[in-house]
């Protein structure tokens, strides 16, 4: 019986345990799953919810612009400069990053949701904690280990084949990926030399500590 439930344990079989969190690190139910989302207590895995955002899904961006119109090349600008800008930051402050996954979603519970992997477990779980006193473009970060650490079961294969009838809202990643440009500048050549050339040209987009941004807003209330 042990045996035969580890075999099912976070598959469509288990009645138990939500299958979707386990592959996805995220359910579109939430709180109100009838089945157990197994929260891991270590993983190299940490996910910043909905910390991406489009301009093509909304108003405003990241950066609190309101965009009217976005031809193709200003959007990839747009999520290049992000993409750069959280990688740089996260790997210069916790450790080595093996990969960065960003959804491009609609659905609330995965829109946005910046997957960060890092090489060493320890390194992620100092992450996750450190995270949550930051802010990332005058918003509070919400983070959390993920137990999402193969990505290729966690994607939609009909969204990489353009076949997804889903769209936006697919419970699957619809993964957005940088351009060849910005692939070849990061992971092409010597990281030390990209991390002290992307952080003297990087936005700071990050703010230390969630205090220090709440009471500059209430001395603008005031």
């Amino acid at each position: 019986m042990a045996e035969f439930l580890a075999s099912i344990f976070g598959t469509e079989k288990d009645k138990v345990n939500c299958s979707f969190y386990y592959k996805i690190g995220a359910c579109r139910h939430g709180d109100r799953c009838s089945r157990i989302h197994n929260k891991p207590t270590f993983s190299q895995t940490v996910v910043l919810k909905n910390i991406y955002h489009n301009p093509q899904n909304g108003a405003q961006s990241v950066d609190g612009f309101y965009l009217a119109k976005h031809s193709d090349v200003e959007i990839q600008e747009h999520f290049d400069n992000f993409y750069e800008d959280v990688l740089v930051e996260m790997e210069d402050k916790y450790g080595e990053i093996e990969e960065m996954n960003i959804c491009d979603n609609l659905g609330d519970h995965l829109a946005g949701n910046v997957y960060v992997k890092f090489r060493r477990e320890e390194d992620a779980e100092k992450a996750a904690e450190d995270l949550n006193n930051r802010w990332f473009g005058g918003r509070p970060i919400y983070a959390e280990l993920s137990p999402v650490t193969d990505f290729r079961e966690a994607c939609c294969r009909q969204y990489e084949n353009d076949e997804c009838i889903r769209s936006g809202f697919c419970n699957f990643m619809h993964l957005k990926t940088i351009s060849r440009d910005l692939r070849r500048e990061l992971f092409g050549r010597n990281k030390r030399d990209r991390r002290s050339e992307s952080r003297c040209r990087r936005r700071r987009s990050f703010s230390p500590k969630r205090e220090r941004r709440r009471s500059k807003s209430r001395k603008k209330e005031k």
